[in-house]
């Protein structure tokens, strides 16, 4: 498949303007493409979100090519060298809001799929495709809604490669073969509100909350391990007071996140969390919201299928991690033993003038169609010996 008609596709899909959760139309032009080859496809569009469930074939193994059409905010327009929603190549670079994060990703996904079955119309095993646009946003009716449907019909995954942008000095040089998990807390700690000059009036709730801070930033949570950093405590928000410096404030509320490895579990950290709060003597509140599970990929056939059709294409030996935020991996790793992440390189993701760079675009393709080579045809033919 020429390199225009790959180049083609990433831009119809950038000029359609998905900003999260609005699809714009991008799983339709996607659906067309896939109905033509065969692939049975399933909306499940649940509280504004668009779904796309899309399979070819009925036998395992299943192997999922995974992403999001959604795409985050521009930000000011008159800060962008060009229009975000309509593609422009520039210096060999394609311009537009969601090139790297994820539509080039997308079309790489189906012209892989398309020559893989140009060559190999009668392969063993399945190919499916999960769609949502809901990954920038919320994250609770996109992918968990798919992945909930298919547990409750018992139906699975095998091997998932989701398209996120993880490749950090060129392309292939990084692949996720997992996320760490996200914890937040909202704290609402309570004093008494009271002018300053009159402090044993009043008990200001900054000054009994700072020890058990200055504690919790202190602990040494996990020491990682051969996958994982260690976990990790931030506070992201700190608010207090009226507004005025002559009154102490009534109460303090301090957001914080815990991203945190597959070794520790979210309800050993909230454990932690109580014990100093407790221990300090303070009268509080605190809400937790488990934003995601961790999970891990070990070195198994998807990693070494992956690492081998970047090293082929591309001439690179990829390195595994499991940095970064949160993606949908971390749903789809319910229903899939084998998940990982492979996409472009991040480094203009979310800002002014994302882009990509145009002799990416196709070599990505290549690694996607070889991995889906080697995961149905090479493993077949290893069962059969």
């Amino acid at each position: 498949m020429p390199e225009s008609q790959i180049l083609a596709l990433a831009c119809a899909l950038i000029a359609r303007p998905s900003v999260t959760p609005d699809d714009a139309g991008c799983l339709e032009l996607i659906g067309a493409r896939l109905a033509s080859l065969g692939f049975a496809l399933e909306r499940i569009d649940v509280g504004g979100v668009s779904n796309l469930w899309a399979r070819r074939g009925s036998t395992a193994p299943v192997v999922c090519l995974a992403g999001h059409t959604d795409v985050v905010p521009t930000g000011p327009l008159a800060n962008w060298t060009s229009d975000p929603f309509r593609p422009e190549i520039r210096d060999g670079f394609l311009f537009g809001r969601g090139a790297a994060d994820m539509k080039s990703s997308l079309a790489a996904f189906v012209t892989a799929i398309e020559r893989f079955l140009a060559a190999h119309p009668d392969h063993p095993g399945s190919i499916a495709l999960l769609l949502t646009s809901d990954e920038e946003g919320d994250s609770i009716h996109g992918t968990v809604e798919v992945c909930r449907a298919l547990q409750a019909r018992g139906e699975t995954i095998d091997f998932c490669i989701v398209g996120e942008p993880t490749s950090v000095d060129r392309l292939g040089d990084m692949i996720k073969n997992g996320r760490r998990g996200s914890l937040s807390g909202r704290l609402t700690v309570k004093g008494v509100q009271g002018h300053v000059a009159y402090p044993h009036l009043a008990k200001n709730p900054l000054h009994l909350v700072a020890p058990a801070l200055a504690e919790l930033v202190a602990i040494e949570w996990d020491q990682g391990d051969d996958y994982f950093p260690p976990t990790t405590w931030q506070i992201s928000n700190l608010h207090a007071g009226t507004g005025a410096n002559n009154v102490i404030p009534g109460s303090a509320e301090i957001l914080f996140n815990f991203r945190f490895a597959a070794s520790n579990a979210p309800e050993a950290l909230k454990a932690r969390v109580h014990a100093v709060l407790d221990r300090h003597g303070l009268d509080y509140d605190l809400a937790w919201t488990l934003g995601g599970k961790p999970y891990l990929t070990a070195r198994g056939a998807l990693v070494r299928a992956m690492s081998a059709a970047i090293r082929e294409t591309l001439d690179v030996e990829t390195a595994l991690s499991t940095s970064g935020g949160t993606s949908d991996g971390r749903f789809i790793a319910e229903v899939c033993p084998q998940v990982v992440e492979f996409g472009p390189v991040n480094a203009s993701i979310h800002k002014i003038n994302e882009c990509i760079e145009v002799a990416d675009i196709e070599p990505l393709s290549r690694c996607y169609q070889l991995t889906l080579e080697k995961l149905l045809l090479e493993a077949a033919d290893d069962r059969q010996s």
